[in-house]
C-alpha cells in the first residue's frame, strides 16, 4: 500500500486548474442530488446519466441513428455520475494529482477535450467489448484514465511523490512516473483479462482511456515538435565538442519545463 502525494512540480500554466475544479464540482453536484433522492427516483437518476452497452450498440446498428442521439450522448454524461462518495473520491484523487499538471501543460480546452472525448471513447469501447450487457455503467474512470495516460505521454521522465509504509512509519520517496503509472496500468490490464467482464467495475474503461490519453499526448508533442531527443542530444554533443568550457544551457528539468510551456502556449 502506498499513498500518492504529488505528481508534479509547479507548472507554467494557469495559476488555478479551472477545468479540474469545474469537473469536480459537476460530479459532486450530481452525486449529492442522487443521495438526496429516494430509491426509486435514484434509479431513474442513474439511468438518466448512465449508459447501457446493449442500448448503445442498438443505437449504432439502427439506420435512424439521428433519432437515438440520447443513447450516444449518455457516453459523455456517464462521466459525471458515480455510485457512491467513495467511488467519486477515488476518481477525484487521481484527477487532481495527474490532472493539474496536464491542464497546466496543454491548457484547459485541450484538457477538457481529452477528458470528455477520450472518456466517451473508453465508454464506447466497453460497449463494444460487452455489447449484451443490460446494466447501466457510470463513473469518470474512462476520462480520468485518459488524463493519467496523457500525463505519462507529456512528462515521461518526471517523478511522483509517494508515502511508502515502512513498518510503523511512512517514508516519502520520489518514484519515476513510468514505474508508478506502469504498475497501475499492469494491474488494470490484469483485472481486465482475468476479472469478470460484467462485474461491478468496467475495467475496459481504464485500459481504453489510458491508451487513448497516452496516444493523444504523444501526438500533441509530435505536432509541437518536442519529441526530438536524438537530434537534441546530438546538437548538445556537438556544442560541447566545439566549446568544451560552455555549459549546457538547458538541463533535464529545463527541457521538460520548455516542453510544458510550448504545449500550453500553443493551446491558448
Amino acid at each position: 500500500m502506498s499513498i500518492l502525494a504529488r505528481a508534479s512540480e509547479p507548472g507554467s500554466g494557469p495559476a488555478y486548474p479551472w477545468t479540474v475544479i469545474a469537473i469536480s464540482i459537476a460530479t459532486l453536484i450530481v452525486l449529492l442530488i442522487d443521495l438526496a433522492l429516494d430509491a426509486a427516483t435514484s434509479r431513474l437518476w442513474i439511468e438518466f446519466w448512465g449508459f447501457k452497452p446493449e442500448s448503445v450498440m442498438e443505437s449504432l446498428s439502427d439506420e435512424r441513428l439521428h433519432d437515438r442521439n440520447s443513447e450516444l450522448l449518455s457516453l459523455f454524461t456517464a462521466l459525471f455520475s458515480h455510485t457512491s462518495g467513495l467511488h467519486l473520491a477515488g476518481n477525484l484523487a487521481y484527477l487532481w494529482v495527474f490532472g493539474i499538471p496536464v491542464e497546466r501543460g496543454i491548457g484547459p480546452i485541450r484538457f477538457l477535450m481529452i477528458f470528455l472525448i477520450l472518456g466517451a471513447f473508453a465508454n464506447l469501447f466497453v460497449a463494444l467489448q460487452i455489447p449484451d450487457l443490460d446494466r447501466y455503467i457510470i463513473g469518470s474512470s474512462g476520462g480520468v484514465s485518459a488524463i493519467i495516460g496523457a500525463y505519462l505521454g507529456l512528462f515521461p521522465t518526471r517523478r511522483i511523490g509517494l508515502w511508502l509504509p515502512l513498518g510503523l512509519f511512512l517514508q516519502f520517496a520520489r518514484i519515476p512516473a513510468l514505474l508508478v503509472i506502469g504498475s497501475w496500468f499492469t494491474l488494470q490490464l490484469l483485472y481486465t483479462v482475468f476479472g469478470p467482464m460484467s462485474g461491478a467495475v468496467a475495467w475496459w474503461t481504464h485500459v481504453a482511456g489510458f491508451v487513448a490519453g497516452l496516444a493523444a499526448a504523444v501526438a500533441l508533442r509530435l505536432i509541437s515538435g518536442r519529441i526530438t531527443p536524438n537530434r537534441r542530444a546530438l546538437e548538445r554533443r556537438v556544442r560541447r565538442y566545439r566549446n568544451p568550457d560552455s555549459a549546457d544551457p538547458v538541463g533535464d528539468s529545463g527541457r521538460e519545463g520548455a516542453q510544458t510551456r510550448s504545449l500550453h502556449d500553443s493551446g491558448q
